[in-house]
């Protein structure tokens, strides 16, 4: 958005008044601290779901029982999957939403900055439900992030206490999308049409709708769980008429869609930072609107691949096979304009840019694993085996984290008016994706010789890779605590930041707003043309 003239800089003129201590935090309706702490809260989820992984990973160090028993196991492995998509990534990118999104379009603020208060809020309480499930008698549930009947039905109250945290988290979700929406379709500067908007905006406006089309479906799954547990329902439950395959069928309706959920705000950033550092507008601006609707729309449509052993019929495999296929186009369009916006640009490689390449590289290849695994014959024979585990790592972690950690060092200067120290953003970039690979390209080969997932113990012929693996993990956490170090550093004691440290930033926070960004900005919204 460089064509932005008419704005008059009134942001600096004393209103940068907030109350101090706690009650800031608490009572806070300021879009930018509410985005910090969306911020800081995935990360303490992050260090929480990566710890119960280094636990996942050192069990599975060697062959036989060494760390925990399988149950301790099964638990760590349910709430590694839920803390990381529920409480990591998901939040991370609604921080994200909740400090750019304002500023990208020209508002004030997010629409209703109470409700955004108490979207945050709702947060904490349900993280502490799920750990909380630990402690219980019976312990957290062992049934795996998809919290599959008739298991779901025969677990202890930790089973209960985590139906209750995903209807907390569901409704911070729905509650912070209206919000977003609202704030996208009426808030907008003069002139910003939607098809002005900076990608990221357009991102997560898709996201948003998303988010409110299936979130109730995933809260009437758990609900449908908890009255089989508690009322005497049997909807899951075979001995009383039910089918434990139904779970399964309401579940992928909102599973699919979620993958979209954490990927779709992630190509959003990708698509601000590359074109930053290649000094170019990003191309094909209309084709990747587009790209991202098809998407979304067709995540509805294929949730069954995630069932092909379950017994559907010879038809409905196919549908659901060339259904999946057909994704591969709209996001071989977004590839495509990201590598033709790099083309004949003037490109660096600052660490945002390293981390969007990482994305790029990675996502790719994950989407490629998922293409394998929309072939009905393959999908039988990999089904729940680790080539399934590296797929959904490759898109889940190098695709969202890899695209938030840039979007973390982009933003950075813009947020705190400090820079971060560059040779050590560089080294965590190379720490993470030498490591992040150590543990999940051997995962494809364990997985093609037919390791299953989810247990504790394996056969002895599995052990090198196996090793590699968890070597790989430990390290890539380590390089996390790194990345903890260069943000603190940035905070406490980084350089100033220039006034735009990018050359190639054109949105309205780069070019409109004084760096750091002041604590109410844009209160006269800017003119666009």
């Amino acid at each position: 958005m460089s064509a932005v003239i008419g704005h008059d800089h009134d942001h600096a003129h004393g209103h940068d008044h907030y109350p101090g201590g706690i009650m800031r935090w608490v009572k806070t309706t300021n879009h930018k601290d509410i985005g910090t702490m969306y911020l800081w809260f995935s990360f303490i989820m992050f260090l929480t779901g990566g710890f119960m992984a280094m636990v996942i990973r050192a069990e599975l160090f060697m062959p036989g029982m060494q760390v925990v028993n399988p149950e301790v196991f099964n638990q760590m492995t349910t709430l590694h999957g839920l803390i990381m998509v529920f409480g990591a990534i998901m939040p991370a990118f609604v921080g994200f939403a909740n400090w750019l999104i304002p500023m990208q379009i020209g508002a004030p603020d997010m629409a209703f900055p109470r409700m955004n208060n108490w979207s945050f809020w709702l947060l904490p309480p349900a993280a502490l439900l799920l750990i909380l499930s630990l402690f219980v008698p019976g312990g957290a549930p062992g049934v795996g992030w998809t919290l599959y009947a008739p298991l779901s039905v025969q677990q202890g109250m930790g089973m209960d206490l985590t139906i209750f945290a995903i209807h907390i988290l569901g409704m911070s979700s729905i509650m912070g999308s209206i919000n977003i929406i609202t704030t996208v379709l009426n808030l907008r500067a003069p002139g910003m049409t939607l098809m002005k908007m900076p990608l990221f905006v357009w991102t997560w406006l898709i996201t948003a709708y998303l988010l409110i089309a299936v979130m109730p479906v995933l809260a009437g799954a758990v609900t449908m769980t908890l009255t089989d547990r508690h009322f005497g329902t049997h909807f899951f439950n075979a001995s009383g008429g039910g089918d434990p395959v139904l779970f399964q069928h309401i579940f992928w309706f909102f599973g699919h869609p979620e993958v979209y959920i954490i990927a779709i705000p992630a190509f959003g950033v990708v698509s601000q930072v590359i074109p930053a550092f290649s000094r170019k507008p990003l191309f094909g601006y209309t084709s990747m609107v587009y790209a991202l609707a098809s998407i979304a729309i067709l995540s509805f449509l294929v949730w069954a691949h995630h069932m092909y052993t379950t017994g559907l019929p010879m038809t409905g495999q196919l549908y659901y096979m060339y259904a999946t296929m057909l994704i591969a186009v709209p996001t071989g369009v977004k590839v495509f304009n990201w590598v033709a916006t790099m083309w004949k640009g003037s490109l660096s490689f600052e660490t945002p840019m390293l981390f969007s390449m990482g994305f790029l590289f990675l996502f790719t290849l994950g989407g490629f694993s998922g293409l394998v695994l929309s072939i009905v014959p393959v999908d039988i024979q990999l089904h729940d085996t680790y080539y399934v585990v590296a797929h959904f790592h490759y898109v889940m972690v190098a695709g969202a984290l890899f695209s938030a950690f840039a979007g973390v060092y982009f933003w950075l200067p813009k947020w705190t008016g400090h820079m971060y120290d560059e040779t050590l953003g560089k080294w965590h970039f190379w720490l993470s994706m030498i490591f992040f690979n150590m543990i999940f390209f051997v995962q494809h080969f364990l997985g093609l010789a037919g390791m299953p997932r989810r247990i504790p113990d394996y056969a002895p012929q599995f052990t090198d890779f196996n090793m590699i693996s968890s070597i790989g993990a430990f390290g890539f956490g380590l390089a996390q605590l790194l990345f903890l170090y260069v943000v603190v550093k940035c905070i406490r004691s980084g350089e100033k930041a220039p006034q735009k440290p990018w050359e190639g930033a054109d949105s309205l926070e780069w070019t409109h707003l004084p760096t750091p960004a002041p604590y109410h900005s844009f209160e006269t919204p800017p003119t666009v043309k």
